[in-house]
């Protein structure tokens, strides 16, 4: 099975099945000298984890991470690092009546279409679940970010027809959390509750999208064509499980623009923010700014120092109580089958943690690849041994 490694200098690989024993993550290419720790990991993890309100799956996982390798007092080593993180609540046996008759709109007829067999508890390689491996090398790319000065934030901003109105990047930091829903305006949040409720009630689920932005981002990043930042953006969010359209800046707004609307026009950094002229040349004039960064902080698949930000759009979860129709190509029958099990309503408030996960995994690649970070290591210093976060010797104490 192909598919299991996401990047290109900062390299994750994947195992593991929903119902497994665990899951399992090796990241490769990371800097040496980074200070990390399990509870970094394991803060994020407890952001993504089931079982958080009753608008999520009551599958109880603690989500226990433990860093098997990569480590030497505390910091990074530039070697690679193994994650694993158990599965402790796996109950397979609610998922027997679909062996051999796939659950509507999930992964099961595919997965045995293409391999001949699959592992069927929970829908194995297939279900979000996986996305815990994604959360834990995710804590450790932002970790690198926040070191270079970037923040990457996300939010719900739509739960089925209830959509929040803009909010601030400021606002995002400070409200994001504060709610089961993870939206940052408060009072669409309310009302977004509300809504999964009367689903999770009628035996039903809904859709929504998230939200995101990055602030810092260096510009330079990314290289045409197949190597844009949109593109490699494109790539790692459409693989976010139940994922339907990635867009940035005017996204499919852009439609209804005329070229005249639409093109950005550049003005220097200084002026942008002043209400004087200083074509005089008594002061500078700074770096050339788009004026509205309608593009999302991406030109020519290239960032341009802006804020980049977009939505991603996630359907309702396909696994719902209510009876629907498959059929046994065992025995030839059409069936009425009900999905029994633990499953969320709704996607959106745990997909943040994943999509900003995705999103920092993806930018850290590209600062490697642009030599903005030295890949070897993270405090400048090449050739240097002798540093702060090299072992002592227990002999010189």
């Amino acid at each position: 099975m192909n598919g299991n490694r996401f990047g290109r200098l900062f390299q994750v690989t994947t195992y593991g099945e929903s119902h497994g024993p665990g899951m399992g993550v090796t990241v490769s290419g990371c800097p040496a000298g980074l200070e990390l720790s399990e509870e970094d990991v394991q803060r994020e993890l407890d952001r993504r984890k089931p079982g958080q309100s009753m608008i999520t799956t009551s599958r109880g996982e603690p989500d226990e991470v433990s860093i098997q390798s990569g480590l030497q007092d505390g910091y990074t080593t530039g070697t690679p690092i193994g994650m694993t993180i158990e599965n402790k609540d796996a109950r397979s046996g609610k998922y027997e009546p679909f062996i051999t008759a796939p659950r509507p709109s999930h992964g099961d007829f595919t997965y045995s279409a293409k391999f001949g067999t699959r592992n069927w508890g929970g829908g194995g390689r297939s279900s979000a679940r996986e996305t815990v491996n994604w959360v834990a090398a995710g804590a450790i790319a932002d970790k690198i970010l926040e070191s270079e000065g970037v923040q990457v934030k996300a939010h719900v901003n739509q739960i089925g027809d209830i959509e929040a109105p803009e909010v601030s990047f400021e606002e995002m930091l400070e409200h994001t959390e504060e709610n089961d829903v993870r939206c940052a305006h408060p009072e669409t949040a309310e009302r977004m509750q509300e809504r999964i409720e009367e689903y999770q009630e009628a035996g039903d689920s809904i859709g929504g999208s998230i939200y995101f932005e990055m602030q810092g981002v260096p510009r330079g990043l990314g290289a045409p064509r197949f190597d844009s930042v949109s593109a490699r953006l494109g790539q790692a969010l459409m693989a976010v499980p139940a994922a339907t359209a990635f867009e940035f800046g005017l996204g499919r707004d852009a439609r209804e623009y005329t070229g005249s609307e639409r093109n950005d026009e550049w003005e220097f950094e200084n002026e942008a923010h002043s209400a004087s002229n200083t074509a005089s040349g008594d002061e500078p004039r700074g770096d050339p700014v788009p004026a509205e960064n309608d593009h999302g902080g991406i030109q020519g698949g290239i960032t341009t120092g802006e804020p980049v930000y977009g939505e991603l759009t996630l359907h309702a979860p396909t696994s719902i109580p209510k009876p629907q129709q498959t059929v046994d190509w065992e025995t030839g029958e059409e069936k009425t089958e009900q999905v029994i099990g633990r499953h969320d309503p709704v996607l959106p408030p745990r997909g943040v943690p994943v999509v900003e996960s995705m999103l920092s995994l993806t930018l850290v690649d590209f600062m490697l690849l642009a030599g903005r970070i030295n890949p070897d290591r993270l405090d400048g210093r090449p050739g240097e041994y002798d540093t702060d976060y090299h072992p002592s010797s227990p002999r010189n104490e």
